[in-house]
């Protein structure tokens, strides 16, 4: 079978046609990887940001709230694996915010988060989130000259962490999304426009609606708030929707506060009032817990529960508590509880990967053709083999080595490309929104006018092939020429339209290794059909083919 590799090798370098089958074939590759690394990264990046709004595992127990809560946190810092644990009340309501016509407040309907940011930022990246605040180093030198927040003025880090703090002021933390005058620039930053309209100088009413322990609706309750800053989670559904108020505000608002437990069958007291019975601990209705390192979200999950189980046989156990935490919460992993998020963005990936891959049947179909052409050509040479003792199976092995040389050698190269691509990507599409140089267009016209004298020389020797060729290499290259002209810049991928400022991506090294092997398996099965045609030559016929 020595003889098979040697052919195969001969006919890989003595040839230009196949070159046209392993370029396809890197084409193909790159394309994949450039893609699925950008879906990706983009995945990636929402994980992420989900993972820094809500920690690893949430405890949850809507509307009426999870009572001893602090106990609850007490045992769950306690519990090996947890770090911290931070309290929250999710709820609804109805924001009267400080723009409208002729000066009116204008309704918003928002997601309220009632928070201690002191905890929420050792449970989540909270504090990272705080938009208008004295950036790090770092990122000063990246800013704008003008950007707002190099002005001291604009530093309110210290109002948005006190928000929850005893005898603060009310105060509010809005959705960098929320204000409309806040506009995205191409940077990636927020300014406010007009600058008058920045959110923390004024303030807002906030209505919510209470609901008892038993799950009756009172009436609306309202409340004045100062803004105290607007938070940048990198989640437009979260910064467009939520707002944050301290948790005891919130507490006293909907009535989840430590108050006095009245007696259920109404009895009264000797003053004819309700007969007091206890106290009715405060609520929370979600418990964000932190789990600490090398510790997998469902492990946290499973150590979150036993403890909470063991918080609830404890204040069961305990004579004073008149208020039993409730039999069942819903305890889920940050991923669970964000799925509709990242659900559709692993469906869309999954289903690039597939239509992507409808194009390895192109690259075996050209495959296809350029062996068949090459078997009909080397009829005479197949014959010879044949009847110099050269058995079915060794021609077979030819051309299948022959495409499998040409699926390795254009992976490889498609990989190269793609991953040279995803890691320069934010660079080229930097450099795609700028005036195209001086150079690359005297460069291509230079080239131009080569392709031309060439076009020319080969007309005046009658050659037609080459002076076509010629000729459509002039016309491309100076099209390439005008096109970079007239190229002022264009931004394909806008931070103030697309909610990240960088291009996400990351090379799944998985899904990159089934890229390569699906375009090696179909040059593969692409060669398989001229080669078993090859294989069925009959050295007779073959030596008398003309």
């Amino acid at each position: 079978m020595v003889y098979a590799s040697l052919l195969a090798n001969r006919y890989l370098v003595s040839r230009v046609i196949p070159l046209i089958a392993v370029l396809a074939v890197a084409l193909n590759v790159a394309l994949v990887v450039i893609v699925v690394s950008v879906m990706t990264g983009f995945l990636d990046m929402l994980r992420d940001s989900g993972r820094t709004l809500m920690g690893d595992v949430i405890i949850t127990h809507d509307i009426v709230g999870i009572p001893h809560y602090e106990r609850l946190i007490e045992v769950l810092e306690a519990t090996p694996g947890v770090a911290a644990a931070s309290p929250v009340i999710e709820t609804f309501g109805l924001a009267r915010m400080p723009y409208g016509r002729s000066g009116e407040s204008r309704p918003e309907p928002v997601q309220v988060w009632a928070v201690d940011p002191r905890s929420l930022a050792k449970v989540t990246g909270f504090e990272d989130a705080i938009y208008w605040r004295t950036p790090e180093p770092e990122v000063a030198e990246s800013l704008a000259a003008d950007d707002p927040r190099l002005d001291r003025e604009f530093d309110r880090l210290a109002e948005a962490m006190a928000i929850n703090d005893p005898g603060a002021e009310p105060s509010i933390i809005l959705g960098i999304e929320i204000s409309p005058f806040n506009r995205r620039t191409r940077e990636g930053t927020y300014r406010p426009e007009p600058d008058a309209a920045w959110m923390p100088r004024h303030d807002l009413t906030l209505a919510l609606v209470p609901v008892s322990a038993g799950g009756r609706i009172s009436e609306p309750r309202e409340g004045r708030f100062r803004i105290a800053n607007e938070f940048f989670s990198k989640v437009y559904q979260v910064d467009s929707q939520r707002v944050l108020i301290g948790l005891a505000e919130g507490q006293r608002l909907l009535r989840m506060a430590e108050g006095p437990l009245y007696d259920p069958d109404g009895e009264l007291d000797e003053e004819g009032r309700p007969k007091v019975i206890g106290r009715s601990p405060a609520r929370a209705t979600t418990i964000l817990v932190k789990g600490a390192d090398r510790l997998t979200p469902n492990e946290l999950k499973m150590r979150v529960a036993a403890a909470y189980d063991e918080f609830a046989k404890a204040i069961d156990d305990d004579p004073e508590a008149k208020v039993k935490p409730p039999g069942f919460v819903d305890i889920r992993t940050w991923e669970e509880r964000l799925i509709d998020l990242i659900a559709p963005v692993e469906k869309e990936r999954a289903l690039m990967n597939v239509l992507f891959s409808i194009i390895y049947v192109v690259s075996a179909a050209l495959v296809l053709s350029i062996f068949w052409a090459i078997v009909h050509e080397k009829t005479r040479d197949i014959g010879i083999l044949r009847a110099i003792g050269a058995s079915r199976a060794g021609v077979l092995w030819i051309f299948l080595q022959w495409g499998l040389v040409l699926g390795v050698v254009g992976a490889l190269l498609g990989l190269g490309l793609g991953a040279l691509v995803v890691s320069r990507i934010n660079l080229i599409h930097d450099a795609m929104g700028e005036p195209a140089p001086t150079w690359s267009i005297v460069l291509a016209g230079v080239l131009a006018g080569a392709s031309l004298l060439g076009a020319i020389v080969a007309a005046a020797r009658g050659s037609l092939l080459h002076g076509l060729i010629w000729s459509l290499a002039t016309i491309l290259l100076g099209a390439i020429a005008v096109g970079l002209g007239l190229h002022e810049g264009a931004v394909m991928w806008d931070p103030s339209v697309y909610y990240f400022d960088r291009i996400p991506s990351r090379v799944d090294p998985w899904l990159t290794g089934f890229t390569m092997a699906g375009a090696v398996l179909f040059s593969v099965l692409g060669a398989a059909i001229p080669a078993a045609k090859a294989a069925d030559v009959d050295p007779v016929r073959a030596l008398r083919y003309e």
